[in-house]
């Protein structure tokens, strides 16, 4: 500030011009320094440029006024429109000039024309930083035993700032123990804390000192740090027991680990000095291995096996010793009191085991023995078994109890009992034990095989391979071992008048049933045998059971061709009158199958024909139709080969062949001749004649038969025919049986039968037929001795049989 004035006082004496001149060549009497003090608000003014150096204001503004600095920071700046230099930035001294002298060295630079002129500007120290410690916290750790005048230095306070700003003087916390040398100036590195008088850590053994660093500043400021004294201490102290002689009392029962009593020595030293150690002295013979010490912490217990009757009290010596040697004493008695420790014992002097099944209600089972070596009412015993059982105890002389039976035994519902016997004591607490008897019940044959079912089913296919296994039966006994061994047998019996071990056996052991043979479901489909059980017990005891046998079916029969008749036996021709309409019934293949079920359900198919867009065959009925109405082109002879095929797995067919001839009469047919064989017409008309008298016949038995079944109701074997189709008895199979109703003869049908040629005055109709569709199990096919519906056309023993249709 005192240089811009100078420049001032000149600015007035000499032109302008020429100071600025002489300041541009630094010719100038001096630089213009400023001085401003540090921490300053941004904006303050630190000095007039325009008027320190004597510039025209008017023009500043087109001269581009700057400041610059060396370090390129822009702490201070210029106005350019008035030329007032202000503080630009924060300016911390502590942080921009680590010395006593702070100054900042600026450059003005002005254009048209070029000038340049340097600054300083001092920063002038602020009492804005408090002295400081180097550490938050200082720790002094002094014996007790130290003594007064002794010296601890501690690390002196810093303050950034300078001159009188910084540290002037210390002070410490008011106490009784240490001060401040004050013979050391506070410009020394360290201060020194004085001893005053004598420590003692067992009255105080820790306290804090604070210690004050102040400035001379204005107002001056200060720092503060802690001070920890830590007394270390010495041995100066001996253990102390609260009590000379501790007294304790203990049952005798006591189990090892049981605490006695627990003593305590206290010791005002610290650390090892007050660490006590505790010890057992002058063991004997009697408190050897029966006590012992928790050297931490005092806690006597027991170790061995304490008996009232041997020692009623004993007497211990205690030490307490701390870690520098010094030592304690003390005595502990510990008295023993008598207790109920003995526990009754249970002796078995008899056992009876295993015991039958069927031993009488009261039977002895086992003697016992209780004892209880304590003495009087602690000695009186009593022993029980659990209510649930077939037992009680019964108290026999002395400290003797029996054990009996009080309800019958069953070894099938219970095999053995598991007895647990308690004997209890009159003590004060009671004390009680037990003993378990494993007591078996032994085994009597008293009960019979019980089969799993009542009724067995077995179902075997036909056709089996012998030895096959058909089912299993399977019987159970309760009872043990040989008594519970069951075998089976098959109970004697006959089956067809056959005896039943011709077609099943049984394993003896396991009950498995196998077929000896192979079955025939035509033959016979169900029967029954009866199987027994039978155990090994001494009697032996055996149950029955019925085995029911059931024969399945097999397809193993192929369809039986009635009618027509196989050919080679005899030759049937049918007759189709001309002027037959499509769908008219032409023929009937009538076929059945031995087997049952959908094994003997029938199809019907035309494999080939003479004509094969002229007839066709019902599928389940057999029926032969016309396709469509008969023509004069058609061939007068049509031959039809006929399948029948069943619906087994695998279906099993056979076929026939069916000869139809298109005519009104036989006189009309040229070629008759060659289906009968060459025979001569009079021939014919014999056999002609002789049929008249056959169908007449027949006729007449018909209808004796239909009146008889319709009023006696009664189930006979049925001829199989329909109409007067006539079915020779060497076709069918015998003992035919149709199960389920899946028989293949169920139509009826009208015919008309032509006895001579060209002429309709002896004809017949058979006005009623057979419904019934199924013949009994137990019956079978009769021949048909009167087969006067057959007309013989051959002499040569083959039979030619013709049939009529409307």
């Amino acid at each position: 500030m005192a240089v811009a004035g100078i420049c001032n006082c000149l600015g007035k004496i000499v032109p302008p011009s020429f100071l600025a001149f002489l300041l541009c060549c630094g010719l100038a009497f001096g630089q213009i320094r400023y001085s401003i003090p540090e921490e300053l608000d941004n904006g303050a003014i630190v000095g007039d440029i325009v008027q320190d150096l004597g510039l025209d204001i008017r023009k500043l503004s087109s001269r581009k006024i700057k400041v610059t600095a060396d370090d390129g920071k822009r702490y201070v700046d210029v106005n350019p429109k008035n030329g007032k230099l202000f503080v630009n930035e924060r300016i911390d001294r502590e942080t921009l000039c680590d010395v006593s002298s702070c100054i900042l060295n600026l450059e003005v630079l002005l254009e048209n024309p070029s000038e340049l002129h340097n600054i300083e500007v001092e920063i002038v120290d602020a009492n804005d930083n408090a002295p400081q410690f180097p550490r938050d916290d200082y720790q002094l750790e002094i014996t007790e035993s130290a003594s007064p005048g002794s010296r601890f230095p501690i690390e002196h306070a810093q303050d950034p700032d300078v001159g009188t700003n910084t540290v002037r003087f210390y002070r410490l916390s008011t106490n009784e123990h240490f001060a401040l040398d004050s013979n050391k100036p506070f410009k020394n590195k360290h201060v020194e804390l004085v001893l005053k008088n004598n420590l003692d850590r067992e009255i105080e053994g820790e306290f804090s000192l604070i210690l004050t660093a102040v400035d001379g500043g204005n107002p001056p400021r200060s720092g503060t740090v802690v001070i920890q004294v830590l007394v270390q201490d010495v041995n100066d102290n001996a253990p102390i027991f609260s009590q000379s002689l501790y007294r304790t009392q203990l049952f005798e029962n006591s189990a090892p680990g049981t605490t006695v009593i627990k003593i305590t020595a206290t010791d005002l030293d610290e650390g090892a000095n007050g660490q006590i150690t505790y010890y057992i002295n002058h063991l004997s013979d009697n408190t050897n291995n029966l006590f012992q010490i928790d050297e931490n912490n005092g806690e006597i217990s027991v170790t061995g096996q304490l008996d009232h009757e041997s020692a009623s009290s004993y007497e211990i010596e205690i030490q307490a010793e701390d870690g520098g040697g010094q030592t304690g004493h003390c005595k502990v008695l510990i008295e023993l009191a008598d207790v109920n420790d003995n526990a009754p014992v249970i002796m078995v002097k008899s056992l009876t085991n295993p015991i039958p099944e069927n031993i009488a209600v009261g039977s002895e089972v086992a003697i016992l023995n209780v004892k209880d070596q304590d003495s009087g009412e602690n000695s009186r015993v009593s022993c029980s078994v659990p209510i649930n059982l077939p037992f009680k105890l019964q108290r026999s002389i002395k400290n003797y109890f029996t054990l009996v039976t009080i309800t019958l035994l069953d070894r099938e519902q219970i095999a053995e009992y598991n007895i647990t016997i308690t004997a209890t004591d009159g003590g004060t607490p009671t004390l009680f034990s037990t003993t378990t008897l494993n007591i078996h019940v032994g085994d009597i044959n008293d009960n019979s095989p019980v089969f799993g079912q009542h009724v067995y089913g077995a179902y075997v296919v036909e056709n089996n391979k012998p030895g096959t296994s058909i089912c299993s039966v399977s019987a159970s006994d309760p009872d043990w071992r040989q008594n519970g061994t069951v075998m089976y047998s098959l109970v004697s019996s006959e089956v067809n008048s056959v005896p039943v071990s011709s077609f099943i056996s049984i394993n003896a052991d396991t009950g498995v049933i196998h077929a000896v043979r192979s079955f025939d479901f035509e033959q016979f489909r169900k029967f029954k045998v009866q199987v027994v059980a039978r155990d090994n017990g001494s009697p032996p005891l055996s149950s029955n059971v019925t085995v029911n046998v059931f024969i399945t079916d097999e397809n193993d029969n192929s369809p039986q061709i009635l009618y027509p008749a196989p050919e080679g036996k005899t030759l049937m021709t049918e007759m189709v009158p001309k002027a037959s309409l499509s769908g008219s019934l032409v023929s009937k293949v009538i076929a059945v199958d031995a087997d049952s079920g959908q094994n003997a359900w029938l199809s019907y198919q035309i494999v080939k024909s003479t004509d094969p867009g002229l007839f066709s065959i019902g599928l389940h009925n057999g029926e032969i139709r016309a396709l469509r109405d008969i023509t004069e082109s058609d061939s007068i002879k049509q031959n039809l080969i006929i399948s029948v095929k069943d619906n087994g797995q695998p279906p099993l067919s056979a076929t026939c062949s069916v000869y139809l001839l298109i005519s009104d009469n036989l006189a009309e047919v040229p070629e008759f001749k060659d289906m009968t064989y060459e025979e001569s017409n009079s021939k014919l008309t014999s056999y002609l004649i002789i049929a008249l008298v056959s169908v007449s016949t027949f006729f007449l038995t018909f209808i004796i038969l239909i009146l008889a079944v319709r009023f006696c109701h009664r189930r006979k074997p049925r001829l199989l025919f329909d109409g007067a189709v006539a079915i020779p008895s060497a076709y069918l199979p015998p003992n035919y049986a149709e199960v389920e109703g899946a028989g293949t003869l169920c139509s009826s049908y009208n015919y008309d039968t032509y006895l001579t040629t060209g002429s309709r005055t002896s004809d017949f109709k058979f006005v009623s037929s057979y419904n019934d569709n199924t013949l009994p199990a137990d019956g079978s096919l009769k021949t048909n001795r009167d087969d006067s519906n057959m007309t013989s056309l051959s002499d040569a023993g083959e039979i030619l049989e013709v049939r009529f249709f409307l």
